[in-house]
């Protein structure tokens, strides 16, 4: 395999009530070069989008977007909506424009939820949560049948902001469509299987976020969920046409 280099996504994460820490990683995705286990002759199709998703350049996309974030669970909702601001100099920024609901949830979830992003990329943490060899396998499995390349992703450790799971990219190019699994380890005591979803698609050249889905159980108390989607208005310093 030719040499590649890394691809970067920076964006935001899913749900918990008793500790967020964790979930937060699942939203800065790194990418770095392949390591692949499992079949002996991999899937060609597959291999060659994740070679085209692995070999693009280095980059990191500028945006402001408006996002909407909803949470639920032991019979509470609670939901925001912000606008947001990322730059490489000065990190992400956020501002709640409207909010409604469990003021527990606005501020202990979905608040926290945006913080703990904050932090982390402020950090430079991305590359402890990246899609990379340093923290996953990958297991190229075939081709389903929406046409997506399936390329398993196998944790390398038992960490919170880990997804043990799957990825699906494009077969023409690579590009990165939806990640899914459940977190590789327990956010906390009361929060447990978490599973997520989170989708992108290819806006002004550049591969972005769009939606992120969890859902989880809360020891006693049932089932919890969280739903955030984003609208770009700009992204690389250039006008989102809608």
């Amino acid at each position: 395999m030719n040499e590649t280099r890394n691809v970067v996504y920076t964006a935001s994460i899913p749900v918990r009530y008793a500790s967020i820490a964790g979930l937060a990683g699942v939203l800065a995705l790194t990418v770095s070069p392949v390591q692949t286990a499992g079949a002996s002759m991999p899937n060609p199709v597959t291999l060659s989008a994740l070679e085209m998703f692995l070999s693009r350049p280095t980059a990191v996309h500028p945006y402001r977007a408006s996002r909407q974030l909803e949470a639920s669970g032991s019979g509470q909702r609670g939901w925001l909506d912000v606008h947001t601001d990322f730059t490489v100099a000065s990190g992400l920024t956020y501002e709640v424009m409207a909010e409604g609901g469990s003021g527990y949830i606005r501020t202990r979830v979905l608040r926290s939820l945006l913080n703990e992003e904050q932090r982390l990329i402020a950090q430079g943490k991305e590359s402890t949560v990246a899609i990379s060899t340093g923290n996953y396998e990958f297991r190229p499995e075939g081709v389903n049948g929406q046409g997506l390349a399936v390329v398993g992703l196998r944790p390398l450790r038992k960490d919170r902001s880990l997804i043990d799971g799957r990825m699906f990219l494009t077969i023409l190019n690579g590009d990165l469509v939806r990640v899914e699994g459940r977190l590789a380890r327990n956010p906390s005591f009361w929060l447990t299987r978490v599973n997520v979803v989170r989708s992108y698609q290819r806006i002004e050249g550049a591969i972005m976020p769009v939606s992120l889905e969890t859902d989880g159980r809360l020891r006693l108390l049932g089932s919890s969920s969280l739903r955030m989607t984003y609208r770009y208005w700009q992204i690389d310093e250039r006008p989102v046409q809608h």
